[in-house]
Formats: structure tokens, sequence, C-alpha cells
């Protein structure tokens, strides 16, 4: 009903004049923003046959203006009215399609563009623009600037519901495939080679509709199956594009299978041609999809969703209904078989059961009651343990009668008898999945309404991981075990990636007491980035949407014990704790200020050795205690304290953590080994690295020389230019002395030249033989950021800039050491000082 209150909500009474009767549904409300006696009204009624209503006395009386109602899917999704501000009697319908009345509410008529998506929610007007809207949908944001005529789509918004994610084993970069909320199946890189990252374009849709459950072939990443809602699944092929429909069909005669919405799709750990699929029933299929087997019998509770009560009670089949979008009801939600033995297989329905059978689905054993939980939750995980035949989770929720507590369940028994590892959760934290280590049997994941938990010890504790990770419903995990990689499905801010996990293997209180700790280093691609749109977004404007990749380089997980602290930062912690334990502080003597101030700043750092033992770099660590990542992008040491780092190449290399007080070194870990391998084969032969580096560093050694040949030639003309100031000044003839000063100085400009180049030349633009520092140049920093290595052409111009220097170098040493200094010292005995050191 329509109700009405004048006097803030304290007192109501129900509007009816002109208001049908009976049940009426979900109700929009909107008081017109021009005159505000005017009230209008969408109601649902009965089957959706209500319509538009509108009142010009602030409610007291009513008019229907249309039998328009809320269409598409239903009041659950639609049925909300905004009103158009700078227009009266304007009215928007956040509809399946967006409609809009321009004569209150007698006629709608579709506004929502063709190149925009469908299932409108919200609607917002700009204050002073008339022409501008804001629509939110199941598509995102669209904006237009044209009274709805055209929109422009908001792409650098990552909101995307994921409902499902999985992953494959592509290399060198691996892929997650994900079905969304209404936007499809989406398809895409966790990581590219390119300096911008992970754009949009990198993406693709392999099915469209409210994609769902995924799953990825493990040997074959071209081959995905995906599926939209109500359980339509498809073949998908990378190669092609193609996807093919592989749904299973009822035989003849039999009743049509009942899907879930978001119906679950297995590989088989043990053939990867096999996969299952759930509806009532659970079906395999031998050969990718192309035909089924149904191995078992309707396997859940065949409830008629009818007789259950809503609200208290059982309604009928007459009352108002909302069916066509939802999930129909008593249906597999979760499979799950043992990777240990094959044949055992668990499923999970969403009306609160888990089947179990150990011969491969020709016998079928019920499990209805589970310890703590309430009877009929929704079974949303059920998880075979990847090390014991015997060992099954499960994740319910019992959400939808108001029960939002986190249920985790375990058996040691294929389901005989359960235990609650919920026992450490957050309240009112619904779970969604779990997860199993690989590796480490007793490290757990858990993906939950808010974030995701893990466990070191099997469930009896958990433990949030917060850090990059919002607090946001994750509705799936997965694990790609080659990278130790943990990828969650958000609903609402897309895919989130937990890198190299496998620290999380070794966390001990022995680890933990340990001065330092360097975890394993998982392998390393070695690659130089590539830059396809030259720069991090290029000229695409700062709306140009771009996910930054994983960490280049080698990463490193390093946990400290204790934070290093200097002298000064060890006082303030003492002052400070003093202070909140309301103490006096401790006042510095001068001798130990002073000590302070000349204290050295101690440090914690990575050392990188090659096999041989070489000093290859040096990583800097934080001083405070904890775990850290800090990554090496193969990156020497500089050259000659110079800013150029030379490119290491693909080996096997070592990592020290190592501490400075300030007066010695000490080691605080072993030498860990790490592999650093080339990720992708050049088009040409690989240059042999070791002759690279000499290359570069002998190119180095002339740019050292010709850096200390410049540096003399530019104190050699100071001190010229001084002589002739003080020539100038202090002479009473100055003449022949300033002649002598002017031929130095062009003896000067001379080597200049072959330097550096003719500036007459080049501030005209005008070419000019190529100089012994720029072929050095050329020859340096040509094959300085790349993989590749000098060219024939690199190692010409070294050569001769080598010739060019050897003859310029000695001219500069005669002219600073010898005529200079006979300048500087015929001056002295005139009595004229030149001040130049």
């Amino acid at each position: 009903g329509i109700f009405k209150s004048i006097d803030g909500g304290e007192s109501w009474r129900e509007l009816t004049n002109g208001i049908p009767g009976g049940d009426k549904g979900k109700i929009s409300l909107g008081v017109s923003p021009q005159q505000n006696n005017v009230v209008y009204a969408t109601i649902e009624l009965v089957n959706r046959e209500g319509g538009f209503y509108r009142s010009d006395n602030n409610g007291e009386s009513w008019q229907k203006m249309s039998d328009f109602v809320s269409g598409g899917t239903g009041p659950h999704y639609y049925q909300e009215i905004y009103l158009d501000p700078h227009r009266f009697d304007v009215i928007y319908h956040a509809n399946n399609t967006l409609v809009r009345s321009v004569d209150g509410g007698r006629n709608f008529e579709p506004v929502e563009g063709e190149n925009k998506h469908v299932d409108n929610h919200a609607v917002v007007f700009h204050p002073y623009d008339p022409d501008f809207l804001l629509v939110g949908c199941d598509g995102g944001v669209y904006s237009s600037n044209d009274f709805a005529k055209t929109y422009r789509f908001f792409d650098n918004l990552p909101v995307t519901q994921f409902y499902k994610v999985d992953v494959d084993y592509d290399s060198p970069f691996y892929h997650v495939v994900g079905g969304t909320q209404d936007n499809n199946s989406q398809y895409g890189p966790t990581a590219t080679r390119f300096v911008q990252g992970i754009t949009n374009a990198d993406w693709q849709i392999t099915i469209g509709g409210d994609g769902h459950d995924n799953a990825i072939d493990p040997e074959d990443p071209n081959i995905i199956y995906c599926e939209s809602q109500q359980g339509y699944i498809r073949r998908f092929d990378r190669r092609t594009g193609e996807s093919v429909d592989i749904r299973p069909q009822p035989s003849a005669g039999e009743k049509d299978f009942r899907f879930n919405w978001d119906a679950p799709i297995l590989i088989s750990p043990h053939n990867h041609k096999r996969i299952y699929f759930g509806s009532r029933k659970l079906h395999r299929s031998d050969d990718q999809g192309d035909s089924w087997t149904t191995l078992s019998p309707d396997l859940s509770r065949g409830i008629d969703r009818w007789t259950l009560p809503i609200m208290g009670r059982v309604w009928g089949i007459d009352a108002g209904f909302d069916l066509m979008a939802m999930s129909a009801y008593g249906n597999i939600t979760s499979i799950s078989e043992s990777p240990v033995t094959e044949g055992v297989i668990y499923v999970g329905t969403d009306d609160g059961l888990i089947q179990v059978t150990e011969d491969g689905g020709q016998n079928w054993r019920k499990i209805d009651r589970f310890f703590d939980v309430p009877e009929g939750a929704f079974i949303n995980d059920v998880k075979a343990d990847r090390h014991d035949a015997n060992m099954v989770y499960a994740c319910l929720d019992h959400h939808k009668t108001g029960d939002y507590q986190p249920y985790v369940i375990k058996s040691t028994d294929r389901g005989r008898t359960w235990v609650s590892l919920a026992k450490t959760l957050p309240e009112r934290h619904l779970v969604w999945r779990l997860e199993q280590d690989h590796v480490n049997a007793n490290l757990l994941f858990l993906g939950t309404e808010f974030g995701v938990f893990t466990s070191l010890d099997g469930g009896q504790k958990w433990i949030k991981l917060n850090a990059g990770m919002p607090t946001i419903p994750v509705r799936d995990l997965a694990i790609q075990k080659r990278e130790n990689d943990l990828v969650c499905a958000t609903f609402g801010r897309g895919f989130y990636v937990l890198d190299d996990y496998s620290l999380l293997r070794e966390l001990s209180p022995d680890v933990l007491e340990a001065e330092a700790k360097i975890f394993p280093t998982r392998k390393s691609w070695w690659y130089d980035r590539a830059d396809r749109l030259g720069g991090r977004k290029g000229s695409q404007g700062d709306n140009f949407f771009v996910s930054d990749n994983p960490t280049y380089g080698a990463v490193f997980s390093v946990h400290l014990k204790e934070a290093f602290q200097s002298k000064l930062e060890k006082r303030k912690e003492a002052d400070q704790k003093a202070r909140n334990e309301n103490k006096d502080a401790t006042v510095p003597s001068l001798v130990e200020l002073e000590a302070e101030k000349s204290e050295l700043s101690p440090k914690r750092y990575l050392q990188i050795r090659n096999t041989a033992g070489d000093f290859i770099a040096r990583i800097d660590l934080p001083n405070s205690k904890g775990l850290h990542r800090v990554s090496w992008d193969f990156r020497m040491a500089p050259m000659g304290g110079s800013s150029l780092s030379q490119l290491a190449g693909p080996g096997t290399y070592t990592a020290t953590a190592t501490e400075w007080n300030g007066t010695e070194t000490k080691s605080l870990t072993d030498a860990v080994p790490f592999e650093v391998v080339a990720m992708i084969e050049p088009s040409l032969p690989r240059v042999d690295r070791d002759a690279i580096v000499a290359f570069q560093k002998d190119a180095y050694a002339e740019q050292i020389k010709l850096n200390r040949g410049t540096r003399r030639l530019a104190k050699a003309q100071s001190i010229v230019d001084a002589a002739r100031s003080v020539v100038s000044a202090g002479l009473a003839e100055p003449g022949e002395l300033l002649a002598e000063i002017h031929q130095l100085s062009l003896r000067i400009e001379s080597i200049e030249k072959q330097l550096n180049g003719n500036p007459i030349l080049s501030e005209r633009y005008i070419e000019d033989v190529p100089t012994a520092s720029s072929r050095l140049s050329n020859a340096l920093f040509g094959s300085f950021f790349s993989t590749h290595g000098p060219t024939t052409t690199h190692r010409e111009q070294l050569e001769i800039a080598k010739v060019e220097l050897a003859e310029i170098f000695p001219r500069i040493d005669e002219l600073l050491d010898v005529q200079v200094e006979e300048l500087r010292k015929k001056l002295e005995l005139l009595g004229l000082a030149v001040n130049v050191d």
C-alpha cells in the first residue's frame, strides 16, 4: 500500500482513493521537484497487472495514467522511478530497458541507446545541465550529454562482480577466467610483458549472459568450459574464438533437468578430458562435453518451493511472485572429486544436502545433518582434501533465513561425522569458498563475504589477509599451483591475486624467532619490458584503464625479527614509551647527542651474487620488523659510481640478507639460490651476456676517460677566462699577453669541437662529422637498454672513438699541464694571481 505522514513519521494514514485493492506488490514513489503536490507511483500488483499512477493533491486521490509496470526480470530487480528536476512530468523508469515518459506517465518510450548495457538501477541528474544523465546499470556507469540519445561508457572502473574463477597453466604468464553478473564470462592475463601492464584490450569474452562457473583444461589452455545462468554450458576454443553448446539433455521421455543459476563445472583431477556438471543430477562426460552420462538420481531433497514459508507462512500460487530471474530450487551447487582416489565424488545442493559416491556414481550416500549447522543450509562449497582420501570440507550458508554465521566444517571419514572449523572466524562472515594448498595440507584459504582468510593449522585458527585487499565479498578462490598464486574472484572489485603465497607453508615459531629468513624464490622471468603505446598510458588520456603487472624481476620474501634502529630512533622510541606511561624522559648528554648526529645510518640489504661468488647487486631492505617483499630488476650494481646499471643475464644467483651497523657487516642468513630464466627467444641469435657486459664495461671505461678529459678541458678554460680578466684589469699594456691568452682559448675550443662538435653548425642544424663523444655514446647507450647486445656498428663506433680519444687526451694534458701552467707562472711573475682550482 501507499501511506502518508504529515508529522514526520509519528503517525501514518493509508491512501486508497483511486488505488487498486488487494495485494499490490512492490511500489515506487516520487514527488515532483517542480510541483510538490504532484506524486507519482508505479504499482506492480499481482501477476504484474498494475500500472502507473499520479496524484495532483498530495496523494489524496489518484489517477491511473497507463498500464506500464516493471518489465524484464521482475520487481526484485526493477521498479524505481526518477523524476527529472529540470522538466515537469518527465519521469524515468529504471527498468530492464531504461524508459522515459514526458507526459506524466501516460506514455513511456525506451531511451536505452543502441550501445549501452541494459538492466538499469539508478539515474542521477546534473544540477544545472538539463540534458546530462548518469545511469547505473548491470554494465557499469554511463553518461549522456544529449537527453539520453547517446551514451558514454566509463571503462576505467574496476567494479566487475565475479561469481567464479579458474586459472590456466599457459606460459610464461597464466590467464584467469571468471563468470560475471550479467557481463559475460571474461578471460584475460595475470601479467603482460609490456610496461603498460594489463589493459582492457587484453581481455575477451568467452560466453555471454550472466557468466558463472568456468573451468580451463589444465593440459590444454585453449579449451575453456564456461556457462551462462541456468546451466547453459559451452566449450570455448581459444584458438578459433568459437564455442559450442554442450549442455546435457534429458533422454526420451525424461523430465527436464533443473540447474542452479550458478551450476558447477568440474574437470576431473584424474583425467583432463573428463568433466562433471551438475543439475539436480550429476552428469559426466569423458569426451570434453560431446556426450554425457548421468551418474545419479535427483540428489536434491525434491521440495516444491511453493510449499516453503515466506514471511512466516505459505502464500499459495496466486500471491505476488517473482521466479523468472531466480535460480531453480533443488539442485547441485558444488562438485568435488578426491584428487587422491578416483571415483570418490562429493556434491552439495542448495537445499542442504551433501551426497557422496565412492564408486564413481553407482551408489550414493546422503548426508542431511551436520555438526552445529542448521538443517537445510545452502552448500556453497564442498571440497575433497588434496592429500587425504577420507577428508572433505564444506562451506554452508543460511543467510536467507537471517542467519549470517560462518559455517565451515570438516569430515575425516568421507562425510559420516563432522567438526566445525569456524570457531575463530568473526561473526556474520558468510563463507563462500575453501581452497587447500597443494603442498602443505594444513594451509587453507577461505573466501568470505568480507575478504580472505588463511589458516596455517588446518582450520583451527584463521587470520585475515588484509594487505591490498578491500573489504569485499570473495565469492571464489583458485590456486595456480605452478606459480603458488591465490586468485580471488570478488563480487564488485574484479580479480585479486596474492602472488606467490608459498612462504605461508614455512611460517612457524622457529622461523619467526630467527634473526632473518629469506623464503624460497620462484623462477624469475628475464625479459625486456616492451612499450606498445609510448609511455604508461601513451596519449590515451587519464581515463585509459591499466592494471599493474606483477612486480618485474626476481621477488624476495624476507622476514626480519626486529627493527634495526639508529641511536636517535632508539632514544625517540624510549621517549615515546615514557610519555605513554606518564614517566620522565631521559635527557641525553651532549656526548650522546653528538654520537647521534655523527652516526652513520644502519642498513639492511640483500646481496646478490652469481655462482662464482662475484658481487652483482645490492637491494635495500626495510629496517622495520616483519614480512617484507623486495625485488631485483636484474640490473647490476652501477658502474663506477654512476647511475648506469648493466643488465645481468639469465642464470643461477644467490641472495643473502646482510646487516651493516655503521662499522661492520654481517650476514643474517645463508645464501639462498634462485633462478633467472629467459622468457622469450629472440628472432636473432642470442648474444652471450658475458660478452655484452664486457663490451659495456670497455665502453664505460672510455666514458670515464672522456669525462675526466672534459673536466680537465673545462678547468683549462676557467683558468684562461680568469687570466683574461686579471690581465685586462691589472696591466697597463695587456695587449700582447691578451693575444697569447686568446690563442690558448682557441686551442681549447678546437679540442672542444673534436669532443662535442661545432656549435655554429649544430645551432643551425647543419650536419657535421660525428664527434668522439657522440660515437662513444652510440656504442654505450645503443646497447645498454636491450637484451640483444652491441651490433657490429656499435663495436665499430667504439673503436673509432677509442682512436680519436687517444689522440685528444694527450693534447688536453699538454694544454693544461704545460701551456696553461706556463701562463699561470708568467702571471705570477707579474704579480697577478689566478685563483682557480
